[in-house]
């Protein structure tokens, strides 16, 4: 389990840059008020190692960009009696050491005022809706004692359009900058953007795959992993359209997708696939930003 203050096993923790002087130094971030609710991070599928220090790099880019914030993971499918603390076992903990700080302080003959807002604020750990591992969380909120609020998913964002396009790019399927006169020429004609969650995913997927298209000048069309057929159908189509190399553009951060997803999509389709975004910079701002929206803060600095 990670601290307030940073992430454990030895990850390292993203220190906030010097301040800059001059009339183009960038603005200093906002700070989280004292006593706010922490943000809890809340991991779909199975837990694992490589899961917990996904989520502990996109929360220590988190406390990088609000100083001050008391940032948790979570795992859906967690075990309080393991490294992987439950969703809810997470949130009755939270809630407990609220209270035990407001004891301590009433003891210290310190004025404790009434809190207000919930102890914690569940980020969930999806660039989309998916509303079966939604429903879940919903339900895992419920089961803990504390009072909690369920933040929106990360996407769809402009950021998330960024680093699919930033994928791509490292597996040679697009250029990094479409402005540069080179040319890549494993550089895919057609993108199926992959995600999870069914048609309501889809939908949401659409519609940073837009964003997506505009970044590449080429057709990005979205498709379920988890429906049989989807993405071979939306490969049929594009190939149908006039699109000859097509590529796979994970939507997805990684442990919401049950294993072998991609590669059965990837056969199935006969393309060749990015990586998933896993703990690519802009998820931790965007983080921020959800967790910041349901608190009526002002933007952390995910920029639109």
């Amino acid at each position: 389990m990670s601290s307030p203050t940073g992430p454990a096993h030895g990850l390292p923790v993203r220190m906030p840059r010097p301040r800059q002087t001059g009339r183009h130094r960038r603005p200093e971030p906002a700070v989280a008020p004292e006593g706010a609710p922490a943000l809890v991070l809340a991991v779909p599928g199975a837990p694992s190692t490589a899961s917990r220090v996904l989520a502990e790099e996109i929360m220590s880019i988190g406390r990088s960009e609000l100083p001050g914030l008391d940032a948790r993971v979570a795992f859906l499918d967690g075990d309080d009696a393991t490294e992987f603390p439950s969703l809810s076992g997470m949130l009755t903990a939270v809630a407990q050491e609220r209270a035990a700080r407001a004891e301590f302080a009433r003891a210290a003959g310190h004025e404790v005022p009434r809190p207000t807002g919930p102890d914690a604020v569940v980020v969930p750990l999806l660039a989309g809706p998916d509303g079966g591992l939604l429903r879940r969380m919903r339900q895992a909120l419920m089961d803990s004692s504390a009072a909690a609020e369920l933040a929106d998913v990360l996407g769809p964002h402009p950021l998330l359009a960024e680093g699919l396009h930033v994928r791509l790019s490292e597996a040679g399927l697009a250029r990094a900058d479409r402005a540069r006169l080179f040319t890549v020429t494993t550089a895919a004609d057609g993108i199926i953007l992959a995600t999870t969650g069914g048609e309501e995913a889809v939908k949401a997927a659409g519609i940073t795959g837009m964003l997506l298209a505009a970044r590449l000048a080429v057709p990005v069309k979205a498709a379920a992993l988890d429906e049989e057929g989807s993405v071979a159908a939306m490969a049929e189509q594009l190939r149908r359209e006039g699109s000859t190399q097509l590529a796979l553009a994970p939507y997805l951060i990684g442990p919401e997708a049950a294993e072998g997803l991609l590669d059965t999509a990837c056969k199935e389709a006969d393309c060749a696939t990015a990586e998933v975004l896993g703990a690519y910079s802009a998820l931790g701002k965007l983080a921020v930003t959800q967790y910041s929206a349901a608190l009526g803060l002002a933007p952390s600095g995910a920029t639109h």
